[in-house]
């Protein structure tokens, strides 16, 4: 059964969308001043979005891309991404994301060894931002139309259809791609992604920018410059942010213990856990388990 689901602000991605059988999952994603980002982060599914309301700003693959409402976005997998509000006071969108071998990713035809396969092996540079004066956006907006109509109806076959129009717009995407020469291994994004990978990993244990400074072959200085640059935070405001987002989702699996939360999630100053997670969810811990309550 589909479930409509609101983008977290957590995404650092081990999250499945969708089921085994059909992976494919529709999210809002609603940001405000209270609300203002959606962090950095990549999955193996491809995303399709529609800016529905306001403006804001995604960055995808470390480049920035001003978006509005009526812009469309294709996102390939594990392609760096997040979107953050500017002079804009919210943004909403709506995007679906999908795994390849829904599409037949993993299959040897040569459907899947030409296009899907090198897509997700980023073989391929593919327009992100679709805007309306894109020759090929009338096309992808009219599919999209047809995506959203066909995944809220169900009606008997739907899944072959839905297959049917995420496989076109891919087409209608390869129509003003190129393929990539060379594939920079020692790229920024493939340092990012390193740094970000040992972080969700490490985030419960003491975690220094010395560590994670040598991860990049960067001094400590460069370290948190580079770090700050990418991802409009520094390394501690992220690692913390994190270990927030884990903490919540201790307490929602039922855990009741404060401390031993802020212990298993990295904050072993109880005071300071109590400091961040009011200062993050504007209220206390004890306050968030009773209103889970």
């Amino acid at each position: 059964m589909k479930k409509l689901h609101s983008l977290a602000l957590e995404q650092k991605e081990d999250a499945k969308h969708g089921e085994a059988f059909f992976p494919v999952q529709k999210y809002i994603t609603n940001l405000k001043p209270d609300y203002p980002v959606v962090t950095t982060h990549w999955h193996e599914e491809a995303e399709f979005t529609l800016i529905t309301e306001g403006q804001a700003l995604y960055h995808i693959d470390l480049a920035e891309y001003p978006v509005e409402a009526g812009d469309l976005l294709f996102i390939p997998p594990l392609v760096l991404h997040s979107i953050s509000l500017q002079e804009y006071p919210k943004i909403s969108s709506e995007t679906y994301v999908f795994h390849m071998n829904f599409l037949g990713g993993n299959s040897t035809d040569i459907c899947s060894t030409r296009y899907l396969t090198p897509l997700m092996n980023q073989e391929f540079s593919m327009p992100y931002l679709i805007k309306p004066e894109h020759p090929a956006y009338a096309s992808l907006r009219k599919i999209f139309n047809q995506i959203n109509s066909l995944y809220v109806a169900a009606v008997p076959g739907y899944e072959l259809a839905l297959k049917s129009l995420f496989l076109q717009t891919i087409f209608l995407l390869l129509q003003y791609s190129k393929r990539n020469l060379s594939s920079d291994t020692g790229t920024s994004s493939d340092k990012l992604k390193q740094v970000l990978d040992y972080i969700e990993v490490h985030y419960a244990e003491n975690i220094t920018i010395s560590e994670l400074a040598k991860l990049c072959y960067f001094s400590d200085y460069h370290f948190m410059r580079f770090f700050k640059k990418h991802m409009n935070m520094t390394c501690v405001e992220y690692i913390n942010n994190l270990r927030l987002e884990k903490s919540v989702e201790l307490f929602e699996q039922g855990n009741t213990s404060i401390l031993d939360v802020s212990l298993s999630t990295g904050f072993h100053n109880l005071s300071y856990f109590h400091k961040v997670f009011k200062r993050k969810y504007h209220m206390t811990p004890k306050s968030f388990l009773k209103q889970l309550e």
